[in-house]
C-alpha cells in the first residue's frame, strides 16, 4: 500500500494550517468591542472665556467666499476660522470617573474659563463646575449634576510595556468620539517643566481637542490621560504624551477632598548621573540623582545632605534617574519622615529626612452658577446687545433690531458674533420682531429654562436663522 500521497496531503494541510495561524497572529487587534463598551465614559468639554473690555465692532460682511452659511453654523470651528475678539473657546475631552458626575480632564483645557460645558455621548449637555485644578500635573476635576453615569474601568499604567497596543477616544478639532490607536513608544518620559509626571509616550494620533481624554489598553482599562503632543506644525507628528492614570487619580482624589494638591519637598537641586559621573564617583553604574546644591535651612540641609551626594533611594523606592526623585518626593505627604539612601565617598549612608510642603499656588476653583450663560450683563442666551445707531441703520437699511456686542456660552457656540444683528426671535412657533436691545432682552427673559429658540440674524447682507437654547438646562 502506497502512503506517500496521503502523507504528502497531510503535510500540506498542516503547512496551510500553520500559515493561517501565523496570519491570524499577525492581524491587528479588533478595537470595535472596546469602543462599544467604553465609549460612553468619554465626554466632550467646551470651555468659554471672555476677554476684558467691551468694544463696539463695525458692522461689516466677512468674505467667506463660496462657503455656505449652514456649514459655518454647524461644522466644528476650523483652526483658521476667525474667533470673536472678546470670546475665546477651547474644546477638549474628559473622562467620567464617578457615576455621580465627577469628570477629570486637563487643567489647560479649562484654565481661566468663565463657563464649562460637558456633552455626553448621548448628546445631553451639562454646565460643569470646577472642583479644583492642578497646573503641575495638568489635571482638573469637574462636577456635573447627574447620576447613574457610566464609569471608567481603571487599569495599572505600570504594567504597560513598550510596544503594547493602546487606543485614544476624544474630540480632535471638535469632532466628538473620534477613535485613534497606536502603540506605547516609551515610558517615564519627563520634560523640564513637567518633572512630576512620568509621561507615557505613544504614537497614537492626538490633536487639539483630544486633551483630557482617556488612553485605553486592549482590555478596555484606562491607563492614561492624553495631555501633550510634540509638534512643529500644531498637529500630530507621531509623538503623543499621556499622564499615567495612577497620577491622575491621586491628584483628583486630593482635589475632591481639599480642592488642592499637597506635595513634598526636601530642598535639593539635582542633576543626572552620567556614565562619566558614575565612574568618577566609583558608583557601580549610572543611577541616582546627584545633589548639585542644598537649600540652606531646608529639610535636606537639616538632615545633613551634602553637595556631591548621590541619592539612590527615597522612602524605600529606588531612584534610577534624577527625574524620578521629584516625583517620589512630591508624592510623599508633607510632615512625614522618610528614609533616604545616599552614595557618599564610596559608601552607602542611610539618612532620615523630614518632608516639607512644596509651595503651590491656590488651586483654581469655581462656584456653581445658577445661570451659567448670564455673564457680564448678557442675557440668558449669552448675548450682550445694543441699539443700532443712525449710521448702522442707514448702512444695513434696518429700522429695528439688536446689535450683538458680545457673544458667550450657547450664543458663541452657535457662531453668533459681535456685529451680527438680531432682527427676530422664534419660540414655540411664534415669530416676534425685535425692536431694540431692551425689547430683545425682555423676550429672552420670558423664555423658560432650556427652551429651544431660533434667532433671525442679519450678517452683512445675509439673513439666516440660528438655533440655540436658553441657559440652565437640566438633565
Amino acid at each position: 500500500m502506497n502512503l506517500r500521497f496521503p502523507l504528502r496531503g497531510l503535510l500540506v494541510a498542516l503547512c496551510i494550517s500553520w500559515m493561517l495561524s501565523l496570519a491570524q497572529a499577525r492581524e491587528l487587534p479588533d478595537f470595535a468591542n472596546l469602543v462599544e463598551r467604553q465609549g460612553a465614559v468619554v465626554v466632550n468639554i467646551t470651555a468659554n472665556r471672555a476677554t476684558s473690555g467691551v468694544a463696539t465692532p463695525p458692522l461689516q460682511q466677512e468674505d467667506m467666499g463660496s462657503v455656505p452659511e449652514w456649514w459655518r453654523r454647524f461644522a466644528p470651528r476650523q483652526p483658521d476660522q476667525q474667533v470673536p475678539e472678546d470670546e475665546d473657546e477651547s474644546v477638549g475631552s474628559g473622562l467620567i470617573v464617578g457615576a455621580d458626575g465627577y469628570i477629570i480632564t486637563n487643567a489647560h483645557v479649562v484654565a481661566g474659563a468663565d463657563e464649562i460645558l460637558v456633552r455626553l455621548q448621548d448628546k445631553r449637555e451639562f454646565a460643569a463646575r470646577l472642583i479644583g485644578s492642578d497646573r503641575r500635573t495638568d489635571i482638573a476635576l469637574l462636577k456635573i449634576d447627574a447620576t447613574g453615569l457610566p464609569r471608567a474601568v481603571l487599569g495599572d499604567s505600570s504594567k504597560l510595556r513598550v510596544g503594547d497596543w493602546v487606543l485614544a477616544i476624544g474630540s480632535p478639532f471638535g469632532f466628538d468620539n473620534s477613535v485613534t490607536a497606536g502603540i506605547v513608544s516609551a515610558k517615564g518620559r519627563s520634560f523640564p517643566d513637567d518633572s512630576l509626571v512620568p509621561f507615557i509616550q505613544t504614537d497614537v494620533a492626538v490633536n487639539p481637542g483630544n486633551s483630557g481624554g482617556p488612553l485605553f489598553n486592549l482590555r478596555g482599562e484606562v491607563v492614561g490621560i492624553n495631555s501633550q503632543i510634540y509638534s512643529r506644525t500644531g498637529g500630530f507628528m507621531g509623538l503623543s504624551f499621556s499622564i499615567p492614570i495612577d497620577v491622575a487619580m491621586d491628584v483628583q482624589a486630593q482635589l475632591r477632598d481639599r480642592g488642592r494638591v499637597r506635595r513634598g519637598r526636601i530642598g535639593v537641586l539635582i542633576q543626572e548621573v552620567t556614565r562619566d559621573i558614575s565612574d568618577s564617583f566609583d558608583l557601580d553604574r549610572p543611577r541616582g540623582a546627584l545633589v548639585g546644591a542644598v537649600e540652606p535651612g531646608s529639610p535636606a540641609d537639616q538632615a545633613g545632605i551634602k553637595v556631591s551626594d548621590i541619592i539612590l533611594r527615597f522612602d524605600g523606592k529606588p531612584v534610577e534617574t534624577s527625574s524620578e526623585l521629584p516625583r517620589i518626593v512630591g508624592a510623599t505627604q508633607p510632615g512625614r519622615k522618610a528614609g533616604m539612601q545616599v552614595w557618599r565617598q564610596r559608601a552607602l549612608i542611610d539618612v532620615s529626612v523630614g518632608v516639607a510642603e512644596l509651595p503651590e499656588e491656590e488651586a483654581a476653583r469655581q462656584a456653581p452658577a445658577s445661570k451659567p450663560a448670564d455673564v457680564r450683563g448678557g442675557n440668558r442666551l449669552g448675548l450682550l446687545t445694543q441699539d443700532l445707531n443712525a449710521e448702522q441703520r442707514k448702512q444695513l437699511k434696518l429700522d429695528r433690531g439688536a446689535a450683538i456686542r458680545r457673544a458667550t456660552g450657547a450664543a458663541a457656540r452657535a457662531d453668533l458674533r459681535p456685529g451680527d444683528v438680531v432682527v427676530a426671535i422664534v419660540s414655540r412657533g411664534q415669530v416676534q420682531d425685535v425692536r431694540n436691545a431692551e425689547h430683545f432682552n425682555r423676550l429672552v427673559d420670558g423664555l423658560s429654562a432650556g427652551a429651544a429658540v431660533s434667532l433671525q440674524v442679519r450678517r452683512g447682507d445675509t439673513l439666516s436663522f440660528v438655533g440655540l437654547r436658553t441657559a440652565a438646562r437640566q438633565p
